[in-house]
């Protein structure tokens, strides 16, 4: 479904179902260099059991008209324009890696229109090594590599996806190599230029849900507990084996975290 938002075209899935506003609604954010796509499982079971759902790609993502917008705070403050834009009142917001800390900020920012959030493989801060973004600046294949080498546990690096026949970590390489160039070192640069998360944790006044990888090599669990002890009402579940590509390793326990949280 196609919206116009401060003048530009903006793509987002539906689930495979009209979007209707004045069903309760969900609104899915992935995060660097990639798309909607990436919620395939989870916002179609949203989408078929009474939601409204708008899975997004992001400004300069996917199907979505540029520009890109350089920080955190901006692309919070496109997710609500979003929500104007398809007439949303109050959403639950379900963000990974990067679209984690949009949610967040858009919950902080405008408490009254988001009812609760999900932050899949976060952490905050979310710093990225020069490295990285120094390879995703001037070798982007090489960053690309770096990037879902880091994103996937044993499973991913091993097979086992849950759709036979299909290779985890190259499905991941096709998606990134769709991106134009510029994407990734915008997004990795937002969240290492991200600052105000614990400020953002505690000033967002909705329930949360911290959904993480036990071997998540890109944002580290180890700092769950402390983000969680910084927000007014928030749990922790945690998927044992899984990488920060949750959504491909485990999605079914991804959805199963989600929808006791938003579907409850």
């Amino acid at each position: 479904m196609e919206f116009t938002v401060t003048g530009a075209k903006a793509y987002a899935y539906t689930g495979g179902k009209p979007f209707n506003p004045e069903l309760p609604a969900v609104v899915f954010i992935h995060g660097a260099e990639n798309d909607h796509s990436v919620w395939g499982l989870q916002s179609r079971w949203f989408a078929h059991h009474g939601f409204g759902v708008l899975a997004v790609d992001l400004p300069g993502h996917g199907r979505s008209d540029g520009p890109l917008l350089p920080s955190v705070e901006a692309q919070a403050d496109w997710i609500v324009a979003l929500l104007d834009a398809a007439g949303v009142k109050q959403a639950a917001l379900v963000g990974h890696s990067m679209g984690s800390l949009i949610g967040l900020e858009a919950a902080s920012r405008y408490p009254e229109r988001v009812a609760k959030i999900a932050l899949v493989g976060t952490a905050v801060p979310m710093p990225v090594s020069e490295a990285l973004l120094t390879a995703a600046r001037e070798a982007r294949p090489k960053a690309e590599g770096m990037v879902n080498v880091w994103s996937h546990g044993p499973r991913g690096a091993l097979g086992g996806n849950t759709v036979p026949g299909m290779w985890m970590m190259g499905a991941s390489i096709r998606l990134a190599e769709r991106a134009d160039d510029g994407v990734l070192f915008n997004d990795l640069n937002a969240c290492n230029e991200y600052r105000r998360g614990m400020e953002a944790a505690a000033a967002a006044t909705c329930p949360a849900l911290l959904v993480v990888g036990s071997r998540d090599m890109m944002t580290s669990p180890r700092g769950a507990p402390k983000l969680a002890a910084a927000m007014k009402e928030a749990r922790i579940a945690s998927i044992e084996g899984s990488g920060h590509a949750l959504m491909a390793e485990y999605p079914d326990a991804v959805l199963d975290a989600l929808r006791s949280f938003i579907a409850s």
